[in-house]
C-alpha cells in the first residue's frame, strides 16, 4: 500500500479516551487510511514519531475567531501552534453574521472588529466567503443572539424585544441554521442582551426545534446568581428541545469561590433529564470588554486594549488610576472603549470543573486584543503539560479526549476528533515530555513548546520553529444531529 503520509512508531492517543497504543498512522488526501502496524506501507513523506504522541487535531470548543478565520494563516497561528485544527465561532451571542454595521458595534460586538468587518447580510454570505477563501482551520459557527438583536432592534437593544422583533430574530436564526449554522448562542451577561427576558430567548430559540442543533450560552450570571442562571439555561434548552452547552463555566468573585461543588452537582442532576455539557479554559482569570459597572476593588483588572489610550495596554487599572489620581471606576470609564483581564476565578474551582467528565476545553481567546489573555496562545498545551503531566489532574488520554472526541460528540462533527481509518486527517504531533504553554500574562503571544506539527485535512498547516504554512485546507463544518 502507498499513501501520502505515514507517521511511524508514534504513541497514538485516539481521542476516544482509550489507552494509548504504539503504531503507525497513514494518510491519503484528507483522510486517515490506516492505523497500526503499517510496516509494509510506503508513503511520499514519512515522519519518524518515536517518543511522540499523535492525536486528533484539537477542537477549540469556544472561540471568538469569526473574523480571524477570514484573515489567512498568520491570523490563526495562535491556534495551529497549539495543535488546534477546528474552532467553534459565534459564541457569547456575538457572531459576525447575519448583520451589517455602519458604525462601531455596541460592546462586546466590537471584540470582532469595527464596522468595516460587519458586512455579512446573511450567514449564507459568511459561509460563501469561507468556501471561496478557505481558512487554514475548520470552522463550526453559532449564530449570536446579540447580533440578531442589533439587526432587529438597531441601537435600541437595552430593553426587551417586542413580539415582532423576536419573531424577526427567530426567522433570521432559522435561515442561518438552514445555511450551515450549528446552533444559537447567547451572551445574557452583557448589557446589549441582559434586558432580554427568558421568554424572548425562548421565542428566538424556537428556530432550533426539530433541528438537533445547540443552545450555547454565556449565562446571565456566573457569580451570585450562578445557580439560577444554570436553571434558566436548562429551561431555554428544554423549552425548544435543544441540547445545552454552558460556556466557560466558572464561579466568579472571591465570595463565590468554592461554589463549583454546587454548580457541578446541579449539572449532574440536570443531565439525567436533559443533555447539557460545558466548556472551560484552564486559567484563573477571565477577559472581555472593560465594563466599569463590573469592576470590584477585590478583583485586579489589567487593560488589554483601549481606543483613546493605547499606551496603557498591558497595565493594571489600579496603576493607571493612581497615575491619573482618580478611582478605578472613573479610570475605567475614561479608557473606554477598551478590553480587560479580570482576575476573578479560583484555581481550585477551575481545576474541579476542568477535571469533570462533561467538561470540554475552550480557549475563549480574543484574537484582536492588543495585549490578549494568554489563553489565546496557550490553553491546549497548558492542559497537556501543566494539568495532565505536571499536576496529574487527569491522564493524557483524558486531556486529549476533552479536546477532541468529546467536543466532536457534543458539536456533532462526524469523522472528527478521533484517529481511525476513514476519519478526517486532522492531526497533531507533540512531545509529551516537553509540551507546555509559553504564553503568560506578561508575555501573552508566545507559541507553545512541544507542538511539533499540525495537519488539517492531511495538509501540514504548522511546523514548530517555522510557523504557519500556506495551506488553507479548512472548511465550514455543520453539526450533524445524533
Amino acid at each position: 500500500m502507498r499513501c501520502d503520509l505515514i507517521l511511524r512508531d508514534a504513541t497514538i492517543i485516539d481521542g476516544t479516551g482509550a489507552d494509548r497504543t504504539t503504531g503507525d498512522v497513514a494518510v491519503t488526501g484528507d483522510r486517515i487510511v490506516g492505523v497500526g502496524d503499517l510496516g509494509a506501507w510506503s508513503a511520499d513523506r514519512e515522519v519518524i514519531a518515536t517518543g511522540r504522541v499523535v492525536a486528533p487535531g484539537f477542537i477549540d470548543a469556544h472561540t471568538h475567531d469569526d473574523r480571524a478565520v477570514l484573515c489567512g494563516p498568520s491570523c490563526m497561528l495562535c491556534k495551529m501552534s497549539q495543535g488546534v485544527t477546528t474552532v467553534v465561532v459565534g459564541n457569547c451571542g456575538i457572531s459576525l453574521s447575519p448583520v451589517r454595521m455602519k458604525t462601531r458595534p455596541t460592546p462586546p460586538l466590537d471584540l470582532l472588529g469595527t464596522e468595516e468587518w460587519w458586512t455579512f447580510d446573511s450567514f449564507g454570505d459568511y459561509a460563501e466567503r469561507l468556501a471561496r477563501d478557505p481558512a487554514p482551520v475548520n470552522t463550526v459557527a453559532l449564530i449570536g443572539h446579540m447580533s440578531l438583536r442589533v439587526e432587529a432592534m438597531g441601537g435600541d437593544v437595552f430593553r426587551p424585544a417586542s413580539d415582532g422583533e423576536a419573531h424577526h430574530m427567530q426567522t433570521r436564526l432559522k435561515d442561518a441554521l438552514s445555511q450551515g449554522g450549528s446552533g444559537f448562542s447567547t451572551g445574557l451577561y452583557y448589557p446589549a442582551s441582559n434586558q432580554a427576558p427568558t421568554d424572548e430567548v425562548i421565542a428566538v430559540a424556537e428556530a432550533l426545534r426539530g433541528t438537533g442543533k445547540l443552545y450555547v450560552t454565556h449565562m446571565r450570571d456566573e457569580g451570585d446568581g450562578v445557580l439560577a442562571s444554570i436553571e434558566e439555561s436548562l429551561k431555554i434548552g428544554s423549552a425548544v428541545g435543544a441540547p445545552v452547552v454552558i460556556s466557560h463555566h466558572k464561579c466568579v468573585m472571591p465570595w463565590n469561590f468554592g461554589r463549583s461543588h454546587e454548580t457541578l452537582a446541579v449539572l449532574e442532576a440536570a443531565q439525567r433529564r436533559h443533555k447539557v455539557d460545558f466548556d472551560v479554559y484552564p486559567y484563573n482569570a477571565s477577559s472581555t470588554v472593560l465594563m466599569p459597572e463590573k469592576i470590584h476593588p477585590d478583583v485586579p483588572v489589567r487593560v488589554t486594549w483601549s481606543v483613546p489610550y493605547p499606551q496603557f495596554t498591558g497595565r493594571f487599572l489600579s496603576d493607571i488610576a493612581a497615575e491619573w489620581e482618580t478611582d478605578i471606576i472613573s479610570a475605567a470609564k475614561r479608557l473606554l472603549p477598551a478590553g480587560a483581564i479580570y482576575y476573578q476565578i479560583n484555581e481550585e474551582d477551575m481545576q474541579r470543573i476542568l477535571a469533570h467528565p462533561r467538561s470540554m476545553v475552550g480557549s475563549d481567546g480574543l484574537p484582536h486584543d492588543q495585549f490578549p489573555h494568554p489563553r489565546l496562545w496557550g490553553s491546549f498545551p497548558r492542559v497537556l503539560g501543566h494539568y495532565a503531566r505536571d499536576l496529574g489532574l487527569f491522564s493524557l488520554e483524558t486531556a486529549v479526549h476533552k479536546m477532541t472526541g468529546k467536543v466532536a460528540e457534543v458539536f456533532g462533527l462526524e469523522g472528527r476528533g478521533v484517529i481511525r481509518a476513514g476519519a478526517f486527517a486532522d492531526l497533531v504531533l507533540f512531545d509529551p515530555l516537553t509540551v507546555r504553554d509559553a504564553a503568560s500574562f506578561d508575555t501573552p503571544t508566545l507559541p507553545a513548546d512541544g507542538i511539533v506539527e499540525t495537519w488539517v485535512a492531511g495538509q501540514s498547516s504548522y511546523v514548530h520553529g517555522q510557523g504557519a504554512t500556506s495551506a488553507r485546507a479548512g472548511r465550514l463544518l455543520t453539526r450533524q444531529p445524533a
